[in-house]
């Protein structure tokens, strides 16, 4: 199992949906939350993509001298990208990053978001230059010289003349559940992603993208992309869930659905219907719960609950094939801590990446100090 944190560059808070408890994600913030991912033996960081967001690669690039282990999961938008401009940015950021890219692949959702970035192609539209996309992509980073000529994207002699050290190129990330991104992802990635479906729905997706990878001749491993809430008990977790929405309103839930509702995303539209806007429903399987969703558009569910029993919810999707988790919470800082010292030695991590002995010592505490303290007291 890995597992990965987020750097949260649209901004931070205590509360979902309010300014109050809000943070200023600047650059000393954002170094604080990839130092402490990477301290805490985290395997990778994702930074998100939108033009609500700061730019992923610039932000990641900033990260590289302050980090030493963790992994930068990076998007790609075909369509707002080129393919040799994307390999030549991988490839550099690869090299100078010692080996730890992640190359997300991102097609968008957001019809309107993406007309303001100049891009009108339809959903389908849109999968079918993804597709296009990767062919040159892939075919630049893996060496080859690429005379492409396609429905949407053309190349001629294209070629990596420095290429990345990673071979045959950084592990590529891809979410999409319509029918069009299933068989990109089946053709193309390395790790399919999952927004936190209830468990059943989930191995419903790996079914299909294995049985759609067989028909490729290729195999999948499998993520998620969830929120955590974990308290040292389970009556304290759902008491600071409550409390992370407890500024959220009736007129911002709607203002929320009514965006949403433009999107032509498969995976926003499945998220959607979780909750359908209500307040009354939010556990919408044993301890994952949809209230961030009100609000939040992509992942919206979290698992609630104690150590162990977040611990058992995430072993039980991955049993289903899930073997990468992708996680977050509010905020950011504070909780990246919190979900490694109470949560990370319960879990069968893949931790070669990791120093030997994590020194868990967090901002809730001087613990080492008070020892020290007493010890000298007891002589």
């Amino acid at each position: 199992m890995k597992v990965l944190w987020f750097i949260p560059t649209y901004g931070d808070s205590r509360y979902v949906g309010s300014d109050k408890g809000a943070r200023s994600t600047n650059a000393g913030y954002l170094r604080q939350v990839a130092q402490a991912i990477d301290e805490l033996g985290y395997y990778g960081a994702l930074l998100p993509t939108g033009r609500s967001c700061e730019d992923a690669w610039i932000i990641a690039s900033t990260l590289i001298p302050v980090t030493t282990r963790i992994k930068f999961l990076i998007a790609v938008r075909p369509g707002l990208m080129l393919p040799a401009v994307a390999a030549r940015m991988a490839a550099t950021f690869d090299r100078h990053s010692g080996q730890r890219l992640l190359i997300n692949v991102v097609a968008g959702g957001d019809p309107v978001e993406l007309a303001a970035d100049g891009i009108f192609d339809d959903h389908d539209s849109r999968y079918a230059i993804t597709d296009e996309f990767l062919d040159i992509w892939r075919g630049m980073m893996s060496d080859e010289d690429v005379n492409y000529e396609g429905t949407h994207l053309k190349a001629t002699a294209a070629k990596l003349f420095l290429p990345a050290l990673q071979k045959p190129y950084p592990e590529l990330y891809f979410g999409g559940s319509s029918p069009a991104g299933q068989k990109v992802a089946a053709k193309h990635v390395d790790v399919y992603l999952s927004w936190g479906e209830p468990p059943e729905q989930v191995g419903e997706k790996i079914h299909a993208m294995k049985t759609l990878a067989a028909a490729e001749g290729r195999t999948l491993r499998f993520g998620i992309r969830l929120h955590v809430i974990v308290r040292e008990t389970e009556q304290e977790a759902w008491s600071a869930a409550e409390d992370l929405i407890k500024y959220v309103t009736d007129e911002s839930i709607e203002a929320a659905m009514k965006i949403f509702s433009r999107f032509d995303s498969e995976g926003q539209s499945r998220m959607t219907k979780l909750h359908q806007g209500k307040r009354d429903k939010l556990e919408i399987s044993p301890n994952l719960w949809a209230g961030i969703g009100l609000l939040r558009g992509g992942a919206g569910t979290a698992l609630v609950g104690s150590p162990e029993i977040v611990a058992q919810r995430m072993l039980e999707y991955y049993d289903l094939g899930i073997e990468e988790f992708v996680l977050s919470g509010y905020p950011h800082l504070e909780e990246a801590y919190r979900f490694a010292e109470l949560v990370f030695p319960l879990l069968p991590l893949d931790l070669k990446h990791q120093v030997e002995k994590p020194n868990y010592l967090s901002p809730f505490g001087e613990i080492t100090a008070y020892q020290t303290s007493t010890l000298e007291k007891q002589k």
